[in-house]
């Protein structure tokens, strides 16, 4: 899951360097804008919906963190 979601992200957002952090948010990589297609493309990808509570830094600061969301989604 964690290198699916890595391939998607990175040639949807090849400037970004998903592998260096793991505090993609909080060190100001991902802003809003950003995060915001990085949920469309989960949901288009992976057939889910990510709920309002989901959508929280520690969720989206690393593609570990985004594959495990997905995977608990996904059930």
């Amino acid at each position: 899951m964690v290198d699916k979601i890595y391939e998607l992200l990175s040639k949807e957002y090849p400037e970004i360097d998903f592998k260096s952090s793991d505090m993609l948010v909080d060190d100001g990589t991902l802003d809003s804008l950003t995060i915001t297609g990085i949920i469309a493309l989960l949901t288009m990808e992976f057939g889910i919906t990510i709920p309002y509570e989901e959508i929280v830094e520690e969720n989206f600061n690393s593609v570990e963190r985004l594959a495990k969301m997905v995977e608990r989604l996904q059930v």
